[in-house]
Protein backbone atom coordinates (compact mmCIF):
# COMPACT_ATOMS: atom_id res chain seq x y z
CA UNK A 1 0.00 0.00 0.00
CA UNK A 2 2.88 2.20 0.71
CA UNK A 3 4.40 2.15 -2.82
CA UNK A 4 1.02 3.40 -4.79
CA UNK A 5 0.40 6.84 -5.08
CA UNK A 6 -2.93 8.04 -2.57
CA UNK A 7 -6.18 7.48 -4.62
CA UNK A 8 -8.69 10.92 -3.85
CA UNK A 9 -11.85 11.35 -5.09
CA UNK A 10 -12.67 14.98 -5.56
CA UNK A 11 -16.43 16.22 -5.61
CA UNK A 12 -17.67 19.77 -6.71
CA UNK A 13 -20.33 20.97 -8.67
CA UNK A 14 -18.20 24.56 -9.29
CA UNK A 15 -15.72 23.68 -12.53
CA UNK A 16 -12.73 26.00 -10.73
CA UNK A 17 -12.98 24.73 -7.41
CA UNK A 18 -12.83 21.37 -8.92
CA UNK A 19 -9.68 21.56 -11.22
CA UNK A 20 -8.02 23.65 -7.96
CA UNK A 21 -8.67 20.65 -5.70
CA UNK A 22 -7.14 18.14 -8.53
CA UNK A 23 -4.53 20.40 -8.97
CA UNK A 24 -3.31 20.01 -5.37
CA UNK A 25 -3.25 16.72 -4.90
CA UNK A 26 -2.05 15.55 -8.27
CA UNK A 27 1.15 17.59 -8.08
CA UNK A 28 1.79 15.77 -4.42
CA UNK A 29 1.82 12.72 -6.45
CA UNK A 30 -1.89 11.45 -5.63
CA UNK A 31 -4.07 9.59 -8.45
CA UNK A 32 -7.06 12.15 -8.38
CA UNK A 33 -10.40 11.47 -9.92
CA UNK A 34 -12.91 14.04 -10.16
CA UNK A 35 -16.93 14.01 -10.15
CA UNK A 36 -18.82 17.37 -10.99
CA UNK A 37 -21.43 16.50 -8.96
CA UNK A 38 -22.79 13.86 -6.47
CA UNK A 39 -24.41 11.45 -8.70
CA UNK A 40 -20.90 10.97 -10.41
CA UNK A 41 -19.35 10.43 -7.08
CA UNK A 42 -21.93 7.87 -5.90
CA UNK A 43 -20.80 5.83 -9.70
CA UNK A 44 -17.25 6.08 -9.11
CA UNK A 45 -17.61 4.84 -5.59
CA UNK A 46 -19.66 1.72 -6.65
CA UNK A 47 -16.57 1.14 -9.01
CA UNK A 48 -13.59 1.26 -7.10
CA UNK A 49 -12.30 1.94 -3.15
CA UNK A 50 -10.46 5.78 -2.77
CA UNK A 51 -8.02 6.75 0.41
CA UNK A 52 -10.07 10.15 0.19
CA UNK A 53 -13.23 11.12 -0.63
CA UNK A 54 -12.86 15.69 -0.71
CA UNK A 55 -16.62 17.02 -1.31
CA UNK A 56 -18.98 19.90 -1.64
CA UNK A 57 -21.55 20.14 1.01
CA UNK A 58 -23.73 22.11 -1.05
CA UNK A 59 -24.62 20.06 -4.56
CA UNK A 60 -27.80 19.64 -6.21
CA UNK A 61 -29.79 16.85 -6.30
CA UNK A 62 -27.14 14.63 -4.45
CA UNK A 63 -25.31 16.59 -1.29
CA UNK A 64 -22.10 16.01 -0.04
CA UNK A 65 -23.82 14.29 2.94
CA UNK A 66 -25.47 11.90 0.75
CA UNK A 67 -21.87 11.40 -0.96
CA UNK A 68 -20.31 10.89 2.81
CA UNK A 69 -23.21 8.30 3.94
CA UNK A 70 -22.85 6.15 0.32
CA UNK A 71 -18.74 6.44 1.04
CA UNK A 72 -19.00 5.22 4.39
CA UNK A 73 -21.69 2.32 3.57
CA UNK A 74 -19.29 1.16 0.32
CA UNK A 75 -15.81 1.79 2.16
CA UNK A 76 -15.82 2.04 5.78
CA UNK A 77 -12.20 2.89 5.86
CA UNK A 78 -12.48 5.93 3.48
CA UNK A 79 -11.90 9.26 4.93
CA UNK A 80 -14.10 12.24 4.11
CA UNK A 81 -13.67 15.45 4.20
CA UNK A 82 -16.68 17.96 3.60
CA UNK A 83 -16.53 21.06 1.71
CA UNK A 84 -18.28 24.26 2.65
CA UNK A 85 -19.17 27.66 2.17
CA UNK A 86 -20.92 27.91 4.74
CA UNK A 87 -19.15 26.92 7.77
CA UNK A 88 -22.02 26.54 10.34
CA UNK A 89 -21.75 24.32 13.69
CA UNK A 90 -24.64 22.70 12.82
CA UNK A 91 -23.54 22.22 9.65
CA UNK A 92 -19.72 20.55 10.72
CA UNK A 93 -21.44 18.62 13.86
CA UNK A 94 -23.89 16.90 11.44
CA UNK A 95 -21.29 15.75 8.73
CA UNK A 96 -18.68 14.49 11.59
CA UNK A 97 -21.36 12.68 13.40
CA UNK A 98 -21.96 10.80 9.84
CA UNK A 99 -18.31 9.74 10.06
CA UNK A 100 -16.82 12.63 8.02
CA UNK A 101 -12.69 13.05 9.39
CA UNK A 102 -13.35 16.90 9.14
CA UNK A 103 -14.76 19.89 7.39
CA UNK A 104 -13.31 22.35 4.77
CA UNK A 105 -14.40 25.77 4.90
CA UNK A 106 -13.99 28.02 2.04
CA UNK A 107 -12.36 30.08 1.22
CA UNK A 108 -9.28 27.77 1.79
CA UNK A 109 -5.63 27.91 1.73
CA UNK A 110 -3.13 25.70 -0.29
CA UNK A 111 -1.58 24.11 2.58
CA UNK A 112 -4.60 24.04 4.92
CA UNK A 113 -6.15 21.24 2.45
CA UNK A 114 -2.60 19.43 1.74
CA UNK A 115 -2.51 19.35 5.66
CA UNK A 116 -5.87 18.11 6.41
CA UNK A 117 -5.90 15.62 3.18
CA UNK A 118 -2.67 14.30 5.15
CA UNK A 119 -3.87 13.90 8.53
CA UNK A 120 -7.10 11.99 6.87
CA UNK A 121 -4.93 9.66 5.06
CA UNK A 122 -2.79 9.01 7.64
CA UNK A 123 -5.55 8.04 9.95
CA UNK A 124 -6.68 5.71 7.44
CA UNK A 125 -3.31 4.43 7.02
CA UNK A 126 -2.81 3.76 10.86
CA UNK A 127 -6.51 1.98 10.97
CA UNK A 128 -5.71 -0.37 8.46
CA UNK A 129 -2.51 -1.35 9.93
CA UNK A 130 -3.95 -1.89 12.91
CA UNK A 131 -6.54 -3.84 11.33
CA UNK A 132 -4.04 -6.24 9.74
CA UNK A 133 -2.13 -6.32 13.13
CA UNK A 134 -5.13 -7.93 14.69
CA UNK A 135 -6.01 -10.15 11.91
CA UNK A 136 -2.57 -11.65 12.30
CA UNK A 137 -2.81 -12.02 15.69
CA UNK A 138 -5.91 -14.07 15.14
CA UNK A 139 -4.04 -16.22 12.83
CA UNK A 140 -0.78 -16.31 15.32
CA UNK A 141 -0.95 -14.84 19.01
CA UNK A 142 2.59 -14.18 18.48
CA UNK A 143 3.41 -12.42 15.61
CA UNK A 144 6.95 -11.17 14.30
CA UNK A 145 6.09 -7.73 13.07
CA UNK A 146 8.45 -4.71 12.41
CA UNK A 147 6.27 -2.20 13.85
CA UNK A 148 6.69 1.30 12.64
CA UNK A 149 6.10 4.42 10.45
CA UNK A 150 8.39 6.73 10.92
CA UNK A 151 11.01 7.71 8.19
CA UNK A 152 13.78 5.35 10.18
CA UNK A 153 11.87 2.46 10.46
CA UNK A 154 10.37 2.49 6.95
CA UNK A 155 14.03 2.69 5.73
CA UNK A 156 14.62 -0.42 8.11
CA UNK A 157 11.87 -2.45 6.62
CA UNK A 158 12.88 -2.04 2.79
CA UNK A 159 16.47 -3.02 4.03
CA UNK A 160 15.36 -5.98 6.27
CA UNK A 161 13.37 -6.72 2.87
CA UNK A 162 16.32 -6.57 0.53
CA UNK A 163 19.13 -8.03 2.78
CA UNK A 164 17.11 -11.31 4.24
CA UNK A 165 17.54 -13.29 1.50
CA UNK A 166 21.32 -13.19 1.03
CA UNK A 167 23.90 -15.02 3.41
CA UNK A 168 25.89 -11.73 4.52
CA UNK A 169 26.22 -10.92 8.04
CA UNK A 170 24.32 -8.38 9.43
CA UNK A 171 25.21 -5.88 12.34
CA UNK A 172 22.49 -5.10 14.05
CA UNK A 173 23.08 -1.55 16.31
CA UNK A 174 20.45 -0.30 18.66
CA UNK A 175 19.76 0.49 22.35
CA UNK A 176 18.36 -1.87 24.87
CA UNK A 177 14.81 -3.06 24.33
CA UNK A 178 14.59 -1.58 20.99
CA UNK A 179 13.76 -4.85 18.98
CA UNK A 180 17.19 -6.21 17.97
CA UNK A 181 16.32 -9.73 17.89
CA UNK A 182 12.83 -9.31 16.47
CA UNK A 183 14.88 -7.82 13.75
CA UNK A 184 17.57 -10.94 13.59
CA UNK A 185 14.12 -13.00 13.45
CA UNK A 186 12.46 -11.67 11.11
CA UNK A 187 16.14 -11.47 8.99
CA UNK A 188 16.06 -15.33 9.73
CA UNK A 189 11.86 -15.85 8.49
CA UNK A 190 12.31 -13.79 5.14
CA UNK A 191 15.66 -16.13 3.94
CA UNK A 192 16.04 -19.28 2.45
CA UNK A 193 16.86 -20.26 5.55
CA UNK A 194 13.57 -19.97 7.38
CA UNK A 195 12.81 -23.85 7.42
CA UNK A 196 16.32 -24.65 9.58
CA UNK A 197 16.87 -23.09 13.23
CA UNK A 198 17.38 -19.99 14.33
CA UNK A 199 19.51 -19.88 17.50
CA UNK A 200 20.24 -16.92 19.87
CA UNK A 201 22.83 -16.27 22.82
CA UNK A 202 23.64 -13.54 24.50
CA UNK A 203 26.96 -12.75 24.83
CA UNK A 204 26.86 -11.09 28.17
CA UNK A 205 25.01 -13.64 29.92
CA UNK A 206 28.77 -16.13 30.16
CA UNK A 207 31.86 -15.62 31.29
CA UNK A 208 34.61 -16.49 28.52
CA UNK A 209 34.90 -20.28 29.34
CA UNK A 210 31.25 -20.50 29.49
CA UNK A 211 30.33 -19.06 26.28
CA UNK A 212 33.50 -21.05 24.50
CA UNK A 213 31.34 -23.76 25.20
CA UNK A 214 28.40 -22.84 24.49
CA UNK A 215 29.15 -21.49 20.89
CA UNK A 216 31.89 -24.26 19.98
CA UNK A 217 30.92 -26.68 22.35
CA UNK A 218 33.27 -29.27 23.92
CA UNK A 219 35.17 -32.92 23.01
CA UNK A 220 34.71 -36.14 26.03
CA UNK A 221 37.44 -35.07 28.63
CA UNK A 222 37.90 -31.46 28.01
CA UNK A 223 37.90 -30.35 31.24
CA UNK A 224 36.25 -31.50 34.70
CA UNK A 225 32.90 -32.89 33.87
CA UNK A 226 32.77 -33.60 30.65
CA UNK A 227 31.84 -37.08 30.03
CA UNK A 228 29.98 -36.68 26.79
CA UNK A 229 30.27 -35.21 23.85
CA UNK A 230 28.73 -31.61 23.36
CA UNK A 231 27.56 -29.98 20.07
CA UNK A 232 28.00 -25.98 20.50
CA UNK A 233 25.55 -23.57 18.74
CA UNK A 234 27.51 -23.34 15.77
CA UNK A 235 27.25 -26.38 14.89
CA UNK A 236 22.86 -26.89 16.06
CA UNK A 237 22.17 -24.58 13.43
CA UNK A 238 23.12 -26.13 10.11
CA UNK A 239 21.69 -24.11 7.38
CA UNK A 240 20.09 -21.91 9.59
CA UNK A 241 20.75 -18.47 11.59
CA UNK A 242 22.85 -17.53 15.16
CA UNK A 243 22.05 -14.66 16.63
CA UNK A 244 24.48 -13.40 18.49
CA UNK A 245 23.40 -10.44 21.19
CA UNK A 246 25.15 -8.09 22.77
CA UNK A 247 28.39 -8.67 21.02
CA UNK A 248 30.45 -5.89 22.40
CA UNK A 249 30.34 -7.82 25.41
CA UNK A 250 33.28 -10.56 24.34
CA UNK A 251 36.81 -10.79 25.56
CA UNK A 252 39.39 -10.23 23.23
CA UNK A 253 40.47 -13.65 23.33
CA UNK A 254 36.54 -14.75 22.30
CA UNK A 255 36.61 -11.71 19.44
CA UNK A 256 39.53 -13.94 17.51
CA UNK A 257 37.70 -17.01 17.51
CA UNK A 258 34.72 -15.54 16.15
CA UNK A 259 37.09 -13.80 13.65
CA UNK A 260 38.27 -17.29 12.57
CA UNK A 261 34.66 -18.71 12.38
CA UNK A 262 33.60 -15.85 9.53
CA UNK A 263 36.84 -16.06 8.03
CA UNK A 264 37.05 -19.52 7.34
CA UNK A 265 33.86 -21.22 8.23
CA UNK A 266 35.41 -23.73 11.02
CA UNK A 267 34.97 -24.00 14.58
CA UNK A 268 36.94 -26.45 16.75
CA UNK A 269 35.56 -27.88 19.90
CA UNK A 270 36.67 -27.14 23.11
CA UNK A 271 39.13 -30.12 23.89
CA UNK A 272 39.18 -30.70 19.99
CA UNK A 273 41.78 -31.01 17.90
CA UNK A 274 40.18 -30.99 14.16
CA UNK A 275 38.46 -28.56 12.18
CA UNK A 276 34.31 -28.79 11.89
CA UNK A 277 33.12 -26.84 8.64
CA UNK A 278 29.72 -24.93 9.65
CA UNK A 279 26.94 -24.14 7.55
CA UNK A 280 25.66 -20.82 9.17
CA UNK A 281 24.45 -17.64 9.16
CA UNK A 282 25.69 -15.21 11.43
CA UNK A 283 23.42 -12.09 12.53
CA UNK A 284 25.23 -10.02 15.74
CA UNK A 285 23.92 -7.16 17.77
CA UNK A 286 25.19 -4.66 19.95
CA UNK A 287 24.32 -1.57 22.16
CA UNK A 288 26.75 -0.40 22.29
CA UNK A 289 29.14 2.26 19.49
CA UNK A 290 31.30 -0.03 17.91
CA UNK A 291 33.83 2.34 16.24
CA UNK A 292 34.37 3.97 19.75
CA UNK A 293 35.05 0.36 21.16
CA UNK A 294 37.74 0.19 18.27
CA UNK A 295 38.86 3.47 18.58
CA UNK A 296 39.80 2.76 22.82
CA UNK A 297 40.88 -0.85 22.32
CA UNK A 298 37.91 -2.75 23.11
CA UNK A 299 36.57 -4.20 20.26
CA UNK A 300 38.96 -5.79 17.83
CA UNK A 301 39.35 -4.04 14.34
CA UNK A 302 39.54 -6.32 12.36
CA UNK A 303 36.44 -8.24 13.34
CA UNK A 304 34.41 -5.15 13.48
CA UNK A 305 35.65 -4.66 9.61
CA UNK A 306 34.17 -8.95 8.86
CA UNK A 307 30.70 -8.12 10.74
CA UNK A 308 30.12 -4.95 9.08
CA UNK A 309 28.88 -6.02 6.04
CA UNK A 310 25.61 -4.73 6.36
CA UNK A 311 24.39 -2.20 9.54
CA UNK A 312 20.94 -1.78 10.57
CA UNK A 313 20.04 0.66 13.19
CA UNK A 314 17.13 0.51 15.03
CA UNK A 315 16.02 4.22 16.37
CA UNK A 316 15.12 4.88 20.15
CA UNK A 317 11.23 5.00 21.08
CA UNK A 318 12.36 8.37 22.00
CA UNK A 319 12.97 9.17 18.40
CA UNK A 320 9.88 7.92 17.01
CA UNK A 321 6.96 8.75 18.81
CA UNK A 322 4.19 9.19 16.12
CA UNK A 323 5.11 5.01 16.32
CA UNK A 324 3.80 5.29 20.08
CA UNK A 325 0.06 4.99 18.94
CA UNK A 326 0.71 2.38 17.05
CA UNK A 327 2.60 0.04 19.02
CA UNK A 328 0.06 0.57 21.89
CA UNK A 329 -2.79 -0.59 19.97
CA UNK A 330 -0.69 -3.76 18.71
CA UNK A 331 0.42 -4.47 22.09
CA UNK A 332 -3.24 -4.31 23.59
CA UNK A 333 -4.50 -5.78 21.14
CA UNK A 334 -2.05 -8.93 22.30
CA UNK A 335 -3.06 -8.69 25.55
CA UNK A 336 -6.83 -8.72 24.93
CA UNK A 337 -6.58 -11.92 23.50
CA UNK A 338 -4.24 -13.45 26.19
CA UNK A 339 -6.67 -12.08 28.99
CA UNK A 340 -10.05 -12.67 27.60
CA UNK A 341 -10.54 -8.96 27.33
CA UNK A 342 -11.66 -8.13 23.45
CA UNK A 343 -12.44 -4.20 24.27
CA UNK A 344 -9.77 -2.67 26.11
CA UNK A 345 -8.76 0.81 24.68
CA UNK A 346 -6.56 3.65 26.36
CA UNK A 347 -8.16 6.38 27.61
CA UNK A 348 -6.69 9.81 25.91
CA UNK A 349 -4.98 10.88 29.36
CA UNK A 350 -2.84 7.41 28.80
CA UNK A 351 -2.21 8.61 25.46
CA UNK A 352 -1.00 11.88 26.31
CA UNK A 353 1.04 10.72 29.76
CA UNK A 354 2.75 8.27 27.03
CA UNK A 355 3.88 10.63 24.77
CA UNK A 356 5.45 12.52 27.31
CA UNK A 357 7.52 9.51 29.08
CA UNK A 358 11.13 9.11 27.64
CA UNK A 359 11.31 5.37 27.31
CA UNK A 360 14.68 4.85 28.69
CA UNK A 361 13.83 0.75 28.24
CA UNK A 362 12.36 1.48 24.74
CA UNK A 363 9.59 -0.86 22.85
CA UNK A 364 10.00 -3.64 25.53
CA UNK A 365 9.31 -1.01 28.26
CA UNK A 366 6.21 0.20 26.77
CA UNK A 367 4.95 -3.51 25.84
CA UNK A 368 5.33 -4.19 29.59
CA UNK A 369 3.32 -1.13 30.73
CA UNK A 370 0.70 -2.18 28.72
CA UNK A 371 0.77 -5.85 30.00
CA UNK A 372 0.77 -4.44 33.25
CA UNK A 373 -2.12 -1.59 32.50
CA UNK A 374 -4.05 -4.56 30.84
CA UNK A 375 -3.44 -6.19 33.90
CA UNK A 376 -4.53 -3.88 36.04
CA UNK A 377 -7.94 -2.65 34.34
CA UNK A 378 -10.84 -3.13 36.53
CA UNK A 379 -12.99 -2.52 33.03
CA UNK A 380 -12.69 -2.09 29.37
CA UNK A 381 -10.70 1.28 29.02
CA UNK A 382 -7.18 1.48 30.80
CA UNK A 383 -6.55 4.97 32.96
CA UNK A 384 -3.84 6.66 34.19
CA UNK A 385 -4.27 4.88 37.43
CA UNK A 386 -3.91 1.68 35.97
CA UNK A 387 -0.21 2.48 34.59
CA UNK A 388 2.61 2.29 37.13
CA UNK A 389 3.51 4.85 39.54
CA UNK A 390 6.28 6.66 37.98
CA UNK A 391 4.43 7.49 35.15
CA UNK A 392 0.78 8.00 36.56
CA UNK A 393 2.21 11.15 38.55
CA UNK A 394 2.16 14.63 37.74
CA UNK A 395 4.41 15.48 34.88
CA UNK A 396 7.79 17.13 35.52
CA UNK A 397 7.00 20.93 35.33
CA UNK A 398 9.09 22.59 32.71
CA UNK A 399 10.23 25.57 33.20
CA UNK A 400 13.14 27.92 31.66
CA UNK A 401 15.56 29.28 33.83
CA UNK A 402 14.64 32.20 35.45
CA UNK A 403 17.94 34.40 36.85
CA UNK A 404 16.32 36.71 38.71
CA UNK A 405 15.64 33.79 41.51
CA UNK A 406 18.62 32.57 43.67
CA UNK A 407 19.11 29.14 43.26
CA UNK A 408 21.53 26.56 43.55
CA UNK A 409 24.30 25.37 40.69
CA UNK A 410 22.34 22.22 41.08
CA UNK A 411 18.86 23.28 41.20
CA UNK A 412 20.04 25.35 38.21
CA UNK A 413 21.21 22.92 36.07
CA UNK A 414 17.97 20.52 37.13
CA UNK A 415 15.55 23.44 35.48
CA UNK A 416 17.87 24.34 32.52
CA UNK A 417 17.92 20.10 31.52
CA UNK A 418 14.00 20.14 32.24
CA UNK A 419 13.84 23.31 29.80
CA UNK A 420 15.95 21.43 27.08
CA UNK A 421 14.25 18.30 27.44
CA UNK A 422 10.87 20.29 27.36
CA UNK A 423 11.51 22.40 24.19
CA UNK A 424 12.84 18.96 22.45
CA UNK A 425 9.51 17.27 22.82
CA UNK A 426 11.47 14.82 25.08
CA UNK A 427 13.71 14.17 22.27
CA UNK A 428 16.88 12.72 24.03
CA UNK A 429 19.39 12.99 20.97
CA UNK A 430 18.20 16.28 20.06
CA UNK A 431 18.32 17.87 23.74
CA UNK A 432 21.98 16.06 24.30
CA UNK A 433 23.12 17.99 21.10
CA UNK A 434 21.83 20.95 22.25
CA UNK A 435 22.88 20.86 25.88
CA UNK A 436 26.19 19.47 24.14
CA UNK A 437 26.98 16.48 25.76
CA UNK A 438 26.21 12.37 24.97
CA UNK A 439 22.73 10.78 25.38
CA UNK A 440 24.63 8.56 27.88
CA UNK A 441 25.28 11.73 29.95
CA UNK A 442 21.70 12.97 29.47
CA UNK A 443 20.56 10.06 30.96
CA UNK A 444 22.61 10.06 33.96
CA UNK A 445 21.09 13.69 34.53
CA UNK A 446 17.66 12.92 34.22
CA UNK A 447 17.82 9.80 36.33
CA UNK A 448 19.98 12.31 38.55
CA UNK A 449 17.24 15.28 38.84
CA UNK A 450 13.75 12.23 38.77
CA UNK A 451 13.06 14.20 35.32
CA UNK A 452 11.87 10.99 34.28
Amino acid sequence: MNDLPPQILVVDDEPIARANLAHIFSRRGAQVTVAANGREALAELEKSEFDLVITDLIMEEVDGLAVLERTKTLWPDTEVVVVTGYPTVETAVTAMRRGAYDYLAKPYGIEEARLLAQKAMEKRRLRLEVKTLRERLRENPDPLTIIGHCPAMERLKRTVAQVAPTDSTVLILGETGTGKELVARTLHLLSARREERFLAVNCGAFNEELLENELFGHEPGAFTGATRLKKGLFESAPGGTLFLDELGETSPAMQVKLLRVLQERVIRRVGGSRDIPVDVRIVAATNKDVKREVEAGRFRQDLYYRINVIVLTLPPLSERQEDIPLLCRFFLAKMAKKLGKPNLTLSAEVYETLARYPFPGNVRELENIIERASIMADGEVIEPRHLPPDLSGAPVRVARPCVNEPMTLEENERRHVAWVLGHCGGNRSKAASVLGIDRASLWRKIKKFALA
